[in-house]
């Protein structure tokens, strides 16, 4: 089980984390480097002479963009791993997963990592006000904690006082508040900003639904390989 579980996370993840990191390079870096600019001084925003919307020409760095790489490919295997094994643990429960069930999954992956934390705390660029690092860390892991398992109330709860713990779930980390800095402070045009929280979020969105649909295909390989 354990060998089914590690090959198809491999496969899947290391495949989505190239995805992830080709999609970070041509959408979501070159807003990352402009707004470096700001936080540098390079450029100011309400200026004399106002900012212009041009950032600058993206280039391949082999140091940066080759950990880069690696790390996307690192982080989403550890996804995988996450994924493929809730997906063995709902086939010993006699629920099996098919590809198109499979992009399901990666969706709820997505909406329990990325999208419910941005609902409190939005992706940030460099040079904007943030709250403490430590409480921010605390409560992206209460809302991914809660998230997850709010989702699992509800994919296979069988009545409504599941549904009920898992809505209770999904929302207490909101109602509780992330923090925020007391003042809004920054160098970054808020155009910028929003620009990158969109489209980091579509690239989470794309990675994590091709991430469910590889995980529900691998395993589903490994499964057949093993019955034949």
């Amino acid at each position: 089980m354990f060998t089914r579980i590690l090959t198809s996370a491999l496969f899947a993840g290391f495949a989505a984390g190239l995805i992830a990191a080709l999609l970070q390079f041509l959408f979501v870096q070159p807003v990352l480097l402009h707004a470096e600019l700001y936080e540098t001084g390079a450029k100011l925003h309400f200026g004399a002479d106002g900012s212009s919307a041009d950032g600058v020409a993206w280039s391949f760095d082999a140091l940066r963009d080759g950990l880069s790489i690696l790390f996307s490919a690192l982080v989403y295997t550890g996804y995988g791993l996450i994924l493929v094994a809730l997906m063995a643990a709902a086939h010993e429960r006699g629920i099996e997963t098919t590809t198109r069930q499979g992009l399901i999954w990666g969706i709820a992956g997505f909406i329990t990592v990325h999208f419910a934390p941005a609902f409190g705390l939005p992706p940030e660029v460099p040079g904007v006000a943030a709250a403490d690092v430590g409480l921010r860390q605390f409560w992206w892991f209460m809302c991914v904690t809660a998230t997850g398992a709010g989702l699992g109330f509800f994919a296979f709860g069988k009545n409504l006082f599941a549904y009920g713990i898992g809505a209770v779930l999904i929302l207490t980390p909101h109602i509780v508040g992330a923090p925020h800095p007391d003042t809004f402070l920054g160098t970054v045009p808020p155009e910028l900003s929003s620009l990158f929280v969109t489209r980091s979020l579509g690239v989470g969105l794309a990675t994590w639904s091709l991430l469910g649909l590889l995980a529900a295909y691998f395993w589903n390989s490994e499964i057949s390989s093993e019955e034949a």
